[in-house]
């Protein structure tokens, strides 16, 4: 018997094997309890977040002012240094901007929206 005899016949053994799907187990458990609704929150600023997430991009001219006017990165973190020498660290402080997120997805999507349906190169924007 070869090597290939033994490959084929293991092959053929493992194929055969049946495997039974795991049936769902029903377990009541006394102790948990349905979680509580979660309470609904005042957002002031629902609507401007549903129509960033909801701005289509329409015409290049409309991306590239959106890719020109968000930065790629945040504007404020700086090295304050004297002297050549570093005195403090002033960290990224966009995250705190409670529309970070749909303005960083709004730039994504021009982005996309320039190189993929416009066939542009944005490496300037990058």
């Amino acid at each position: 018997m070869t090597v290939l005899d033994e490959t084929i016949q293991q092959i053929v053994t493992v194929s055969w094997v049946w495997l039974r799907k795991a049936e769902p187990q029903h377990i009541a458990h006394p102790s948990v309890t349905p979680s509580a609704p979660s309470k609904k929150r005042f957002d002031p600023l629902y609507p401007l977040r549903q129509w960033l997430d909801n701005l289509e991009m329409r015409s290049p001219e409309q991306a590239h002012w959106i890719c020109q006017t968000i930065p790629a990165q945040c504007p404020f973190e700086r090295d304050v240094k004297l002297f050549g020498k570093t005195l403090f660290h002033i960290p990224p402080l966009c995250k705190l901007n409670p529309l970070y997120e749909q303005f960083v997805y709004l730039r994504f999507r021009a982005l996309s929206y320039l190189a993929e349906d416009c066939g542009e190169d944005i490496t300037p924007y990058i």
